[in-house]
């Protein structure tokens, strides 16, 4: 059964950009022929971090590998809903003294608004309410229960 669109972070994206022999790839394997996956796109945010990365530390060879990996992939644009989960997420956070950067907070707000299960290695998105979170990058056995 689906389980909804999974987004995927920077990082995964990163791994993914290392090859088809990469966790994150051999674990995004996995969920397809689970049939639990019914998109795999990224958030426009995502992109600019990525972008980013990009023109701090230019080489033709992570490029193309950038490239490649993006054209596999739904780039997301933000929703009207994305800034009213954005304040809630961010107020509850601050509030409980647990914040997060406003990039990550605008991720997993993008992840929210479209009902995603945001694909990420970074640990900080479980404190989110709400948001469902799969690590492709864990090592650890029940990594699987993530997909």
């Amino acid at each position: 059964m689906a389980s909804g669109p999974f987004l995927l972070d920077t990082n995964i994206i990163s791994d993914l950009m290392k090859g088809a022999g990469s966790l994150a790839a051999q674990r995004g394997r996995l969920a397809m022929q689970s049939g639990k996956v019914i998109c795999v796109c990224t958030s426009v945010v995502v992109q600019r971090e990525l972008v980013l990365g990009l023109t701090k530390r230019p080489s033709a060879q992570l490029q193309a590998a950038y490239d490649l990996e993006m054209a596999r992939l739904q780039i997301l644009p933000l929703t009207d809903s994305v800034p009213l989960h954005y304040a809630r997420l961010r107020a509850h956070l601050e509030a409980i003294g647990q914040p997060i950067g406003p990039n990550d907070a605008l991720i997993a707000a993008h992840a929210l608004a479209i009902n995603a299960i945001l694909v990420s290695a970074d640990a900080k998105f479980l404190r989110v309410p709400g948001l469902r979170v799969a690590n492709w990058l864990s090592t650890e056995k029940d990594a699987e229960n993530s997909l």
